[in-house]
């Protein structure tokens, strides 16, 4: 059993699609205030390098003394962080049990290799069903927008005329990630990986995994759903136009341990009108995508007090802002009857 992520074809129509689903690298940048006029932000902010000590950790400790560690993490973090993780890595080697990142996930049947095979499908998975182009489908104002935007960040690539509105849209995103210093992936991974290596643990796995049989079936269905996603790419279109420095200052906040400015930033985003367009869809309904965060949230907390019932000392990573949005991670812990300590 393959994950799509390494599952070829399979892999880009829904990693393409599905882009802020497996829970680990959600794009979440506060968004724009109603009414404020739609100009692209030229500032040029800067993003922190260098030697960096990252957030302390929460503590969530029960009655019997039991502790659980949890890094808050967010994505995108600046492309040139080296992250100095002592207190991290200190916890992790006395650590009886980790946990791996909350979340769901497609995971289909296919081999690497059988997957290739499916490629022209893939690929068509992520344009839109009627062969229609983004100026037909999207509102003029929205589309004159895109122009803009689209010369600024990807140049004069045709290609993307083609795609469906959430698949552009995450190009536009990852390409403007780009231009202000900020990376697709995270030196945090790599670091937890060895840390838990030299430790001899493997991290239990607490996402939802939603079972795809028959994958060549999902990509005939994704290709012919018509995803509601308009306003996915609209509010894409707002953070790249606008939110681009908050979204380095939270990068920074986060390199350099400010734990106060984390939590300001750890505002809504365009994810839940992206994952909704897919989840609310003919595809998302058969597929079992809807409330798909609730329950993965749902999951992870049972794994979370198993552990600390369990273990004396647990360590655990979960985005920040699932851990301190109101009624989220930490507060649903403490209702529980935990005690709670921020770094």
């Amino acid at each position: 059993m393959a994950s799509v992520a390494r599952a070829g074809a399979v892999g880009v129509a829904m990693m393409a699609m599905l882009w802020a689903a497996g829970g680990h690298a959600r794009p979440v940048a506060p968004m724009p205030v109603p009414g404020a006029p739609p100009a692209v932000v030229d500032l040029a902010p800067v993003v922190v390098s260098g030697v960096q000590p990252g957030p302390g950790m929460w503590q969530v400790t029960a009655a019997d003394g039991h502790a659980l560690w949890i890094l808050g993490t967010v994505s995108p973090l600046p492309a040139d962080l080296d992250w100095r993780a002592d207190e991290v890595e200190a916890v992790i080697a006395r650590a009886d049990e980790v946990l791996g990142p909350p979340g769901w996930t497609l995971d289909a049947d296919v081999g690497f290799f059988k997957g290739l095979t499916l490629l022209p499908s893939a690929m068509k998975a992520a344009h839109d069903p009627q062969g229609r182009r983004l100026e037909e489908i999207l509102p003029a104002a929205e589309y004159a927008r895109w122009l803009t935007l689209k010369q600024r960040y990807l140049g004069r690539d045709r290609g993307v005329e083609k795609d469906r509105p959430l698949v552009a849209g995450t190009r536009l995103y990852a390409a403007a990630l780009k231009s202000v210093g900020l990376g697709r992936s995270s030196p945090v991974s790599a670091m937890l990986a060895k840390a838990y290596k030299a430790r001899g643990l493997t991290p239990v796995i607490t996402r939802m995994v939603i079972r795809v049989d028959d994958p060549r079936q999902a990509l005939k269905e994704a290709r012919g759903s018509t995803l509601q996603d308009v306003q996915c790419f609209e509010r894409t279109l707002d953070v790249v136009e606008q939110q681009l420095p908050l979204l380095v200052e939270r990068a920074n906040a986060w390199s350099v341990g400010d734990v106060d400015a984390l939590q300001r930033l750890a505002l809504q985003s365009q994810y839940d009108a992206c994952v909704g367009a897919i989840a609310d869809s003919d595809f998302g309904r058969r597929r079992g995508l809807q409330a798909v965060d609730q329950q993965a949230a749902d999951k992870w907390l049972q794994q979370a007090r198993a552990a600390l019932a369990r273990n004396p000392t647990t360590f655990a990573v979960v985005p920040v802002h699932l851990l301190v949005q109101p009624g989220g991670y930490l507060a649903r812990l403490e209702q529980a009857g935990y005690v709670v300590q921020a770094p």
